[in-house]
C-alpha cells in the first residue's frame, strides 16, 4: 500500500516537513503512472526552490530516465525519442515507461534555509492539438505554431521550514 505507507509515514504533498528529523536532507520516495489513454512517460524531475540573498532560486533534478538513459557527464538528458507521425497525426508507446518510481535525497540541503520541493513528470513526444486540427481540415500550419510537443504533470509542493 504504496499511498497508505506514504500518509502514515510521511509528508503528502501540499504538506510541510515539520515533523523532518533535525538536520537531515528531505528524502522523496515518487511513484508516477502514465494515464491509461495517454503517453508514455519519458522522465520523473524533483524542483526545489528557496530564496537566496533576497533572490527566487530554484534548480530542477532529474531522478529518473525512462529507457534504461542516464543523464550525461555535462549534466544533459538525452533525449527519448520521438514515435510522432504528423500525417495521422499519431504516436506509439513504443518509448518511455508506463510506470517509474524514484527515491531521491535532496544533495543540496541546508537545514537552515527554507525551501519547497514538486515534482514533475514530463510525457514522451505528442502531437499537439494544432496537428489533430491541422490533419482534420487539410490545412498547412505556420512554421512557428508547434507540432509536436511534451504534457508535463505537476505536484503540489512538499514545504520545508527550519525548526519548524
Amino acid at each position: 500500500d504504496f499511498a497508505g505507507y506514504g500518509y502514515a509515514n510521511g509528508v503528502p504533498m501540499g504538506g510541510d516537513l515539520s515533523k523532518a528529523p533535525k538536520g537531515k536532507a528531505p528524502s522523496l520516495v515518487i511513484r508516477a503512472l502514465r494515464d491509461p489513454n495517454g503517453a508514455n512517460l519519458d522522465r520523473v524531475q524533483v524542483i526545489k526552490g528557496w530564496i537566496e540573498n533576497g533572490e527566487a532560486k530554484e534548480k530542477v533534478y532529474d531522478v529518473a530516465l525512462s529507457d534504461d538513459r542516464e543523464v550525461g557527464k555535462n549534466g544533459k538528458v538525452p533525449a527519448v525519442g520521438n514515435t510522432v507521425d504528423l500525417n495521422g497525426p499519431s504516436f506509439t508507446n513504443t518509448i518511455g515507461d508506463a510506470l517509474m518510481f524514484a527515491h531521491w535525497k535532496d544533495p543540496d540541503f541546508d537545514p537552515s534555509q527554507p525551501a519547497f520541493y514538486y515534482v514533475r513528470v514530463i510525457e514522451i513526444p505528442t502531437p499537439t492539438w494544432a496537428a489533430y486540427d491541422a490533419a482534420f481540415f487539410k490545412v498547412k500550419m505556420p512554421e512557428e505554431v508547434p507540432m509536436i510537443h511534451q504534457e508535463r504533470a505537476y505536484t503540489s509542493p512538499i514545504w520545508y521550514t527550519p525548526g519548524g
